[in-house]
């Protein structure tokens, strides 16, 4: 068969004469004009290298910085780019009718400010959400506007315990490793400081006292005096007198047989039953002072002081983690009350005692003043025999006097030092609990707020670029799931964190007096996710499948698993970015797609069903190792899509041509990967002209 004469791939549809050559798909919805592909910014010169891009046919580049803080070669941030150099990404872009979208740093992993020991701190917040201001502004300069990627991992979280692991029909579904429900760890930590108190390990135990409490059909007096009778689940605090105590002041329970104090090993389960009652207690505290029952001076030196900024009582949830640290610092705080009253117990006494003896030196100092000298002997032997303890040395009372002074002194001073700091030290503990904190809401609360600033910061840009007339869509902060392992790449942890940003990007806009419609319409622009396809197939390594199933039935009921999710996200409307990337579903490779047993097409189909328009870009990775470049990815994932393959580099389309073999390969050394027909590489001898010796 002869060149250009209609040849067609046997692994290619059968498009017929009648498939127009627009670059259309007749399933998807998809062609070459709709998907582009990332350019990471390192380690090569980047104006020339992305103008090479350019010209494999996609439309859209996606500009990535590998660096943060100060760049380098290896790793360039948007603060190595000058003026001239941004006016010639921009001229480019121009020219060739090209878009730019943008990709934060890599080495942001969320916006909560987490450093690698597991705290948090406005510091390292500020540094992320910098990087985030520079890719804004980079994006503001030289796109005409579109999504900034960032990625999101405000922490580092278990599955068996996350809600939606609880609940529905995938309950279960997913674990880390077998022993996580016994050995899972949760953070706890300071809100003031976001530093780490302490981790509550659910294989671990610690020691409580049995706190003295009415049992169900005790009588006992309440509060406010009242004669009661305790319900059956009912948790009431008592004092040795039947009196009810609040919360903070409960005391333990005496066993009078024993002689002791009751004391118990307290498991996981006991900790989620005291967190259930503490949620109680602390909606009901909110409830008080938000009718004002309670003063807001009371309410903020309560328990539950941190949630006075919260809107509705179902807010309000004491986490088992939380529970198990409050317990922890209680007993520091009794053990702490205990050490103040031992050293402080004979304070009182010891004062008066040494007034009592001052008032006796007086005493003896007159006698001593008015006895005669030679008569002064019997005033030592008189305090021998009241003393007899006391050195023959000694000489008067008032010396005798002078030495317990100094003692009582040293003994009040100790007491003073010693049970003061106690106190302190209990007052201490006390308000740390008042400011215990999982990490988990603590990173997603503070995660919030910065997104939401952002996508204040691209609403401003994106006005700016309106007014010059420079702008194609509104820059937007398009939040990326990442690894299974961080909060936000499950998709109902991804829904979360954009529907709570927008919220609180709204929540700012009206403050500042925007009317309440348009804010919510700004922060639906300006923030959305990014969906990464690869990084959700990564899930399956933790899919907990059917044994007796065999692997290939497994993987397709977790894709179902995966399509359920897109389908969800795409309904909601959070979507406005894709990532379109492939793996075997155990490491982020980054294949091209069509190439591991990523659902890639179902995905993209099912957005494009409810309407998504967003970009589309392809994010090659081992291409760059195991063929011969990273636009090889592009290639094939156009090819996975039903797109033939335009443009050899020669400038002319017409017809079929070698692109439908998936490669170009005018100036290339090796074979094609599939070649049939009268392209098949042939064994006849030939002479050095190529022509066949007949």
């Amino acid at each position: 068969m002869e060149f250009g004469t209609g040849y067609a791939h046997p692994l290619d549809r059968d498009y017929g004469d009648s498939t127009p050559i627009d670059n259309s798909t007749n399933d998807v919805g998809v062609g070459i004009k709709d998907i582009g592909m990332s350019i990471a910014l390192g380690p090569t010169p980047n104006l020339p290298a992305v103008a090479a891009k350019m010209r494999a046919g996609q439309k859209t580049a996606e500009l990535t910085f590998m660096g943060m803080g100060k760049g380098n070669r290896q790793g360039q941030t948007p603060g190595m780019f000058g003026k001239k150099q941004r006016q010639a990404f921009r001229e480019m872009q121009t020219a060739n009718k090209f878009d730019f979208t943008t990709h934060a740093t890599v080495g942001v992993m969320g916006l909560a400010g987490m450093d690698q020991q597991g705290n948090f701190s406005k510091q390292n917040q500020k540094r992320a959400t910098d990087e985030i201001k520079r890719a804004i502004n980079f994006a503001a300069d030289v796109t005409t506007g579109g999504p900034v990627v960032v990625h999101t991992g405000e922490y580092m979280r278990h599955m068996v315990d996350a809600d939606w692991n609880k609940e529905g029909k995938y309950k279960n579904k997913f674990r880390m490793f077998p022993e996580e429900e016994e050995r899972a760890a949760f953070r706890v930590i300071d809100r003031r400081t976001g530093q780490i108190i302490s981790e509550a390990r659910k294989n671990k135990k610690i020691g409580r006292p049995v706190w003295n409490r009415a049992q169900s059909g005790d009588e006992y007096l309440d509060l406010e005096g009242k004669k009661r009778v305790a319900r059956e689940g009912e948790w009431v605090y008592l004092d040795y007198e039947g009196k009810e105590l609040k919360p903070e002041e409960r005391v333990p329970k005496f066993d009078a047989q024993k002689q002791k104090f009751e004391t118990r090993l307290m498991d996981w389960q006991d900790f989620e039953k005291e967190a259930e009652q503490m949620t109680k207690r602390a909606r009901k505290a909110w409830r008080n002072w938000n009718t004002g029952k309670v003063s807001e001076k009371e309410f903020s030196e309560s328990r539950w002081a941190r949630f006075k900024d919260i809107t509705t009582e179902d807010e309000i949830k004491i986490r088992p983690e939380e529970a198990y640290i409050i317990g922890t610092l209680e007993t520091n705080a009794a053990q702490a009350r205990g050490y103040a009253h031992y050293y402080g117990g004979n304070f009182d006494e010891s004062v008066k005692n040494l007034k009592k003896l001052k008032k006796a030196r007086e005493f003896y100092q007159k006698i001593e003043d008015a006895t005669d000298p030679e008569e002064k002997w019997k005033l030592k032997q008189k305090a021998r025999q009241e003393y007899e303890f006391i050195d023959p040395e000694t000489k008067f009372p008032t010396e005798l006097i002078d030495s317990n002074i100094r003692k009582m002194k040293q003994n009040i001073a100790y007491s003073k030092d010693a049970s003061a700091s106690q106190w302190a030290q209990a007052e201490e503990t006390l308000e740390t609990m008042r400011h215990v904190e999982s990490s988990d809401t603590f990173a997603v609360r503070e995660g919030f707020t910065a997104y939401a600033n952002a996508g204040i910061r691209a609403m401003i840009e994106s006005n700016k670029m309106e007014q010059e007339g420079k702008m194609k869509k509104p820059i937007a902060i398009a939040m990326e799931n990442l690894f299974p392992e961080s909060y936000g790449s499950h998709p109902n942890e991804l829904i979360n964190l954009i529907e709570k940003s927008r919220e609180k990007m709204v929540q700012t806009l009206t403050q500042q007096g925007m009317a309440k419609a348009k804010a919510k319409k700004e922060a639906e622009e300006h923030i959305y996710a990014t969906f990464d396809t690869a990084h959700c197939n990564t899930w399956w390594k933790y899919w907990q499948g059917d044994p007796n199933k065999t692997m290939e039935t497994n993987k397709k009921e977790f894709d179902v698993w995966m399509l359920d999710k897109v389908e969800e996200m795409a309904k909601k409307n959070i979507v406005g970015h894709l990532h379109l990337v492939d793996n075997y579903g155990y490491e982020d490779d980054h294949l091209a797609p069509g190439e591991g047993n990523t659902p890639v097409k179902e995905i993209v189909k099912t957005f494009k069903k409810y309407g998504y328009k967003g970009d589309m870009v392809v994010e090659p990775g081992a291409d760059f190792d195991t063929d011969t470049s990273g636009t090889q990815s592009l290639l094939k994932t156009w090819r996975h899509f039903g797109s033939p393959v335009y443009g050899l580099g020669t400038g002319v389309s017409s017809g079929k041509t070698w692109g439908q073999v998936q490669y170009g390969y005018f100036g290339q050394g090796q074979p094609p990967y599939f070649v049939f027909g009268g392209y098949s590489p042939s064994e006849d001898w030939t002479l050095w002209s190529g022509t066949q010796l007949e």
